[in-house]
């Protein structure tokens, strides 16, 4: 018999949420901060998902890889709309000792 997935992801998906709030309430969030550095590579961040490793951070057992993503959507409804602008950045350095 086969079994029904929309079920199970929305149950595995509202608990995830719930798992992430209340880890975040549990350990405390710590205050951030703006750096204007970041929030301009950001706003140069082309849309889509980008994966590379720069030759030049590949030397004496050093490799880095680094990836981006943006998503740039405009969501509107009959009561008005908004814009959502998310972009990530990551870097993953590995180093042998």
């Amino acid at each position: 018999m086969p079994v029904p997935l929309r079920p199970i992801a929305v149950f595995a998906l509202r608990s995830g949420i719930l798992a992430a709030a209340v880890w975040a309430v549990r350990n405390g969030l710590s205050d951030g901060r703006t750096d204007q550095r970041a929030e301009d590579a950001f706003e140069d961040l082309g849309e889509g998902l980008a994966l590379h490793r720069p030759l030049d951070r590949g030397v004496d057992g050093v490799r880095q890889t680094n990836a981006t993503a943006r998503l740039r959507r405009t969501l509107r409804w009959n009561g008005g709309g908004v814009e959502v602008d998310a972009g990530l950045m990551a870097r993953v350095r590995i180093r042998r000792l």
